[in-house]
């Protein structure tokens, strides 16, 4: 141990620093004032000068300077033996100067430095946030699944009656806690997925994908849904009244999750009765998809913000979400290459709507599980 406290160097105090640095200026003050006027040791002082910014400060920098320069110039009349020339006085104001440069510029080194120290910590612990966040959602994920699944599990069990006889109410309060805990599973990996595609980056398992057969499907699954809330659904393919493909390349459950955000954003939006449509286009090098409700519409102010991380809004909506479904579906459009935005509709209500390009292919046995 002591062996190792010898290898290590030792640190400087301030008042070491201090000496150190006064006995440079008193080496260069003699060689000043001990040679000709016409030579001119004045730019020595750039050392002090340097060593008194970097372990002193502004302050003690600023005097040396001050000190450094005003001594340059005195050697001018000091001891006062010499006859005073034109060009030696040029040559110690160019050495004065050099020496306020020299002060000025080795301050503004050390604040970019300083800046540079304090950008650097704040990074650090943007990361080490980042992984901690990271950390805290995997680890509240996992423990929170484990019992939600076998709540679900066990909920599956009372409805096939592996307990006993249920009643038919007794199912209808099954079904709706069955419901209840697959939401907030849902609600688990969506939270999840946020996390992990801001740190790792959303990985995609592209094919091709018939955003046709994506929507049919989401809309199919999201009947019962909203039947309860006695909204409609319809597809409409643009100017053509048959259904047509529209095929990109992309992957198909991450886009089948985006119809999803979309489809029951739009119907918690919506007002008994109303309808919500899945409007299908084809542009020259884009697909087209538009969700159209007539709800109340999207105020002004809450456009900027609507993609953004568990933002909800204000608005009479019949269900509020966790703020996460608008955001996601960003993350995957951005992730294939396209564009998601919302606007208002005239007179009332909203459209939400993402492009993407179009994957011009000829149609292959392997593609057929995306087409009819």
């Amino acid at each position: 141990m002591a062996s190792l406290k010898a290898k290590l160097p030792k640190k400087e105090s301030p008042l070491g620093k201090s000496l150190l640095i006064s006995w440079l200026f008193i080496i260069v003050f003699l060689l000043e004032f001990s040679t000709p006027n016409e030579y001119v040791f004045g730019y020595l002082y750039t050392g002090p000068i340097l060593l008194a910014n970097s372990w002193l400060g502004r302050v003690a920098t600023f005097w040396i300077t001050l000190v450094a320069v005003c001594l340059t110039m005195l050697n001018l009349v000091a001891p006062g033996d010499d006859i005073i020339k034109v060009s030696t006085v040029a040559s110690r104001t160019i050495a004065a100067m050099a020496l306020i440069v020299t002060g000025l510029l080795s301050d503004r080194l050390r604040r970019s430095q300083e800046a540079i120290a304090i950008t650097r910590t704040k990074l650090e612990s943007q990361e080490e946030l980042a992984r901690v966040r990271e950390d805290f959602a995997s680890t509240l994920t996992h423990d929170l699944k484990t019992p939600l699944l076998g709540a679900i599990e066990t909920l599956k069990a009372f409805k096939q009656e592996k307990f006993g006889v249920v009643s038919p109410t007794q199912q209808q309060v099954l079904a709706t806690m069955a419901r209840s805990h697959q939401t907030s599973l849902q609600l688990l990996e969506t939270l999840l997925d946020v996390y992990r595609n801001d740190i790792e980056g959303l990985k995609l398992d592209l094919a091709s994908v018939d955003l046709t057969t994506v929507a049919e499907e989401v809309a199919n699954t999201l009947t019962e849904l909203a039947a309860n809330r006695r909204v409609y659904i319809s597809l409409n393919y643009g100017e053509s009244d048959w259904r047509r493909a529209l095929w990109v390349k992309g992957d198909a459950l991450q886009l089948q999750r985006v119809f999803s955000n979309l489809l029951v954003n739009a119907i918690n939006h919506s007002r008994r009765g109303d309808r919500v449509e899945v409007v299908l286009e084809t542009q020259a090098a884009n697909q087209v998809v538009k969700i159209l409700d007539t709800g109340a519409g999207i105020q002004p102010e809450q456009f900027p913000y609507l993609f953004e991380q568990f933002y909800q809004g204000h608005s009479e909506r019949q269900a509020k979400g966790s703020g996460l479904g608008l955001y996601l579906s960003r993350q995957i459009i951005a992730a294939h290459g396209g564009i998601i935005w919302a606007e208002n509709r005239v007179p009332t209500g909203a459209m939400f709507a993402f492009k993407l390009p179009v994957y011009p292919f000829p149609l292959t046995a392997s593609d057929a599980c995306y087409s009819d």
